[in-house]
């Protein structure tokens, strides 16, 4: 046996305990590692409110706390205003549930010459074996909402507190990062940080924005056609058809349509017809115009960044996969080197296909023009 063998066996099966040392670890704090991502992520959106603060005199923690303290109070406001609308939705719902299922049953006999009667109904419901194994699993699982519900208020102030400190002290964390980078890293980092926190910052601002004026015209809506609750919906429609990408204006449209459909079904078809045409108009003519000096990246690539950051993170990834590849456009395009476009026609477009066929039948008769005259200059040949 070679005097070598043992050793790189030892070592071989070190880097393997290693490994799986690792990778046990990663899959143990990975729930704590994207919380501290999103928590960055948020840190580099509320820095620019910070850095003004801070300039202006005001210690950063500080600065932070009354950021904090601003985002809390408007969150608060949104869930007691979702929650109030719910619960009164909700009671509405139950008083009403005689009328409707007295219409309903009137319905169906007069269209399918059935003898139903609402207390049959109501009997056959109560005594069903599906109703019954409801309740019992729906008490069975409250342990399992609480638990669901103690864990995400966890998660929460876990990554509240980790952006506080993030903001906080952000300067400590740059330097002491640069303290370990040679001076020309530093710069770079420096201004990958620099255009993080513009990118980031830049899209909270334009979706911001974007849910003020979506939550306004849905207001408007829902006040023309009077939806209950509607300066509620309104914020509904606004805060979550902009920050849940992808899928956020129909999911926010749902609970609109519902509530609608109580008030009269032809009301839900109208709030969905609006919903429909005013994301076509947000797509092509808001969106643009409110992101082009903040977030300029492509439709294409943003719904791509939101697939891949879904598929890798969940929500969280969906939530910060726009941001981020901002960032990386914005810092990877001062290092690719670009040239001029050559004044061709066919860069914007403009060659149609039919200008394309006379072209090749131009360069085909041309070409048997000349073969036809070399064969005229042939020994033997027609002279012209």
């Amino acid at each position: 046996m070679p005097r070598w063998l043992p050793r790189a066996l030892v070592l071989a099966l070190a880097l393997y305990a290693c490994f799986q040392l690792g990778s046990w670890a990663f899959h143990q704090l990975i729930g704590l590692l994207v919380n501290i991502l999103l928590a960055f992520f948020l840190a580099l959106a509320i820095e620019p409110a910070v850095g003004r603060m801070a300039a202006r005199g005001m210690r950063r923690g500080l600065a932070t706390f009354i950021v904090f303290f601003g985002v809390l109070i408007v969150g608060v406001g949104f869930v007691v205003l979702l929650g109030s609308m719910l619960a009164g939705q909700i009671v509405d719902m139950v008083e009403n549930f005689p009328k409707y299922l007295d219409s309903l049953i009137n319905w169906a006999n007069e269209h399918f010459h059935t003898e139903l009667s609402r207390v049959e109904v109501q009997d056959s419901v109560l005594r069903s074996g599906w109703l019954q194994k409801y309740v019992q699993n729906s008490a069975a699982g409250v342990l399992d909402v609480s638990a669901t519900l103690l864990g995400g208020l966890f998660k929460l102030l876990t990554i509240f507190l980790f952006a506080f400190y993030f903001a906080a002290d952000g300067p400590r964390l740059r330097r002491a990062l640069c303290s370990v980078l040679p001076p020309a890293k530093q710069t770079e980092v420096l201004r990958a940080w620099e255009i993080a926190v513009d990118k980031t910052g830049g899209y909270l601002y334009s979706r911001g924005l974007m849910a003020l004026i979506s939550g306004v015209a849905h207001f408007v809506l829902f006040e023309i056609l009077g939806v209950p609750y509607a300066p509620a919906l309104g914020v509904w429609v606004g805060l979550v058809s902009q920050f849940i990408p992808t899928i956020g204006t129909y999911l926010a449209g749902a609970l609109p349509m519902l509530i609608a459909f109580t008030v009269d079904p032809w009301y839900a078809l109208w709030v969905l017809v609006f919903v429909v045409v005013y994301q076509q108009f947000e797509n092509y003519m808001l969106q643009p115009k409110l992101t082009s000096k903040t977030v300029d990246i492509h439709p294409a690539v943003a719904f791509g960044s939101v697939i891949a950051g879904t598929a890798l993170l969940g929500a969280v990834g969906a939530l910060i996969a726009i941001p981020a590849v901002a960032t990386l456009q914005a810092f990877l395009g001062a290092y690719v080197k670009r040239y001029d476009v050559t004044d061709d026609p066919r860069v914007h477009g403009h060659r149609r296909y039919g200008e394309a066929v006379v072209a090749r039948l131009h360069k085909a008769l041309h070409h048997k023009k000349e073969q036809q005259e070399h064969r005229d200059r042939r020994p033997g040949g027609r002279q012209r």
